[in-house]
């Protein structure tokens, strides 16, 4: 019982850490979280998913042999000792007992005792009677169903640990041991899943998930098993007819739900029914919860400009989120094929504007809590919607790609118009941001316009040109002006203020950057006015506000062409427009443990309830014959819990006995 204690308080800090760490998370949610070294040491036990790890599995399966074992060979003798009225104690033992009474009266043993059998009676007493000669043994008792509580207790623990045992992953894993079920590791659809990577439809207990898009019909769940997944039938095909969310006036969604159609399989019968959170689909002997939802395909229209070269020529690209596309880009006078993988359209990204940081791409709603505190978020006055965003890959020939997602529509930080452009290495880093201003038309054809045109030397060259004659003086000629900015100019497109600064001394660098950020400043306001008068447009004013909001475009101009050079795509794509597919995600479940806890919950409130609400209690009482005709009463009380409520039926039972034998 002592072992089975100790595994019962390593299941409880097992709960602990289940509970207040989230579970079944990406590998790159707990890398961030803990760091690479207490990363490697908690994979090691699993905690990620705490509940189907090897080790609690391991506890809960001893814990059951443990407490089997304990009630097998506790529960004989605790029945009999229920069932026993102990009339053969000695009479000259109860002078012993700590709660006794003694008293004598002229009657013989039998009379005698025939004043305290209707006290017994009344107050629920059995009783058992052992003749001794002309003396009598009257052995009472009650509560002896104090005594199951400790066995409905024990096996209750027996219960709930086999139901949680069959509601874990063992069912599953066992197949995978000993029928040669073999997770599916490589891309394939479900349909060329060998039958090793397919579970029985009669699997008795599995958990799995399924993501249906919206007009779709899916009758597999998918189960996640190491490395792979398992493929498990249901009985029954879901189709998904339609997908509603609701929101808040932030745009954060308040609720979600899915109209499915069911058909059976055996009998054909179909009913509509919706599932929403916390409302699931019971049928067949299987649970569907609505889990999440997301993209379902949706088809996305993209304009991509070139960042390599002089041409600014876009091009139309087009795909589906979850498939790839490939394009071609010119990069030094050839052709690179590259493949666009389209990865996330999110159609509403409510980012907190009020902390200046900038924002990170949620992932989709995953959970529960996610819908629950949008509510409290719907208060913050900082929330905005802004707009639309695309995630992709850009993959090369020799495999490398970067993450990056656009947004669609302009974002206002710092006064000024911008595109957000985010990009990073992998899941495990957050999003780094080039900003790139937008025109009076809202787009960025026209700093797409600027950025080729520092590679054209006739533009450059023009204008700086046009820069020193603006800014020549006596002491610097306008030749020697030329001649500074066409070489900054140049140094800049190709590898940013990195570029300026290759040939400087590190203690001279703020010195050269006072002078040659002002001069590349005013070089690409010039450059600006040559390409806009090239393309047939008004040059912009040089007073009032329009001077004023021409120079805050030209500084983000200039931060934005900084960045560039540490661009890693050959090109740069916004998104025009989509055609929105939702998906509903549903964690599919057959779960017969569940009635097994339940029983096992029975069990252990009656065992509870029998432990510390049926008392248990037992008199003696020793009816001795005396020569002269009379009867020695000697009477004792005990029980297993000698407590207060104890105390006061003994004092109730020691007045009634020496009322009843005077």
């Amino acid at each position: 019982m002592r072992f089975a204690v100790s595994l019962l308080m390593f299941i409880c800090v097992a709960s602990v850490i289940g509970t207040v760490l989230m579970q079944n998370q990406l590998p790159s949610t707990y890398f961030d979280k803990f760091g690479p070294f207490w990363y490697e040491v908690f994979d090691k036990f699993a905690i990620w998913q705490v509940y189907n790890s090897w080790w609690f599995l391991l506890i809960m399966g001893f814990l059951v042999v443990s407490t089997t074992i304990c009630v097998i060979r506790n529960t004989p003798r605790f029945i009999k000792d229920a069932r026993s009225f102990r009339e053969h104690v000695r009479g000259s033992s109860l002078r012993a007992f700590p709660h006794r009474t003694e008293a004598s009266v002229p009657e013989r043993p039998s009379e005698a005792l025939n004043r305290l059998r209707p006290w017994l009676r009344k107050n629920g007493y059995a009783w058992r009677e052992r003749q001794d000669g002309e003396s009598i043994m009257l052995a009472a008792k009650k509560g002896g169903a104090n005594r199951l509580g400790y066995i409905f207790a024990h096996v209750a623990i027996v219960i709930i640990c086999i139901g949680g045992l069959l509601d874990s992953e063992l069912p599953v894993r066992l197949q995978v041991w000993m029928f040669d079920k073999k997770p599916v590791t490589e891309n394939m659809l479900i349909s060329q899943v060998p039958e090793s990577g397919r579970l029985s439809l009669s699997n008795p207990s599995f958990r799995g998930n399924m993501m249906v898009p919206e007009g779709a019909t899916a009758s597999n769940a998918l189960i996640a098993v190491d490395n792979g997944l398992i493929v498990q039938p249901l009985p029954f095909n879901l189709q998904l007819k339609d997908f509603i969310v609701e929101y808040y006036s932030t745009g954060m969604p308040s609720s979600f739900r899915s109209v499915v159609q069911i058909t059976d399989h055996e009998t054909g019968e179909t009913f509509e029914r919706n599932i929403e959170v916390n409302e699931p689909l019971r049928y067949r002997g299987v649970t569907v919860y609505q889990s999440s939802f997301d993209d379902g395909g949706s088809s996305v229209q993209l304009t991509g400009y070139p960042l390599r070269g002089a041409s600014a020529r876009p091009f139309k690209v087009s795909g589906v989120v979850g498939s790839r596309s490939p394009i071609a880009v010119s990069e030094g006078g050839r052709e690179t094929p590259l493949d666009i993988e389209f990865t996330a359209l999110r159609v509403i990204n409510v980012e907190d504007l009020g902390t200046g940081e900038p924002p990170q791409p949620k992932a989709v709603i995953d959970h529960v809590a996610s819908v629950a505190g949008s509510a409290a978020a719907s208060s913050n006055q900082n929330l905005r919607n802004v707009g639309p965003s695309v995630q992709y890959r850009i993959i090369g020939a020799d495999g490398q790609s970067f993450e990056y997602t656009n947004y669609m529509l302009p974002i206002e930080l710092d006064g000024s118009r911008v595109i957000l452009a985010g990009i990073r290495e992998s899941e495990a880093v957050p999003f780094r941001y080039v900003r790139i201003p937008v025109d009076e038309n809202d787009s960025i054809e026209e700093f797409m316009n600027l950025r080729a045109a520092l590679q054209e030397p006739g533009l450059v060259t023009m204008a700086a040109q046009r820069f020193a004659q603006a800014n020549a003086n006596e002491r610097i000629g306008a030749d020697m002006l030329t001649k500074a900015a066409i070489g900054a100019l140049d140094a800049f497109q190709r590898q940013g203020f990195n570029g300026i600064l290759a040939s400087v001394p590190e203690s001279e660098h703020d010195k050269v950057l006072s002078f040659a950020v002002p001069m590349i400043q005013l070089s690409l306001i010039e450059l600006r006015d040559v390409v806009r008068a090239r393309d047939g447009r008004t040059p912009l004013s040089r007073e009032g506000q329009e001077w004023m909001d021409n120079q805050r475009w030209v500084q983000m101009a200039l931060l934005a062409l900084a960045n560039l050079p540490d661009y890693p795509a050959p090109v740069f794509l916004t998104l025009d427009s989509f055609e929105h597919k939702e998906a509903s995600v549903f964690q599919v479940t057959r779960s017969p443990g569940k009635n097994t806890v339940y029983l096992g919950s029975l069990f252990l409130v009656l065992g509870v309830f029998a432990m510390f609400y049926v008392r248990d209690r037992r008199i003696w009482v020793w009816a001795k014959a005396e020569e002269n005709g009379g009867t020695e009463l000697i009477a004792a009380m005990t029980s297993q819990r000698r407590n207060l409520d104890f105390t006061q039926e003994f004092e109730r039972f020691k007045e009634a006995f020496k009322r009843l034998t005077t």
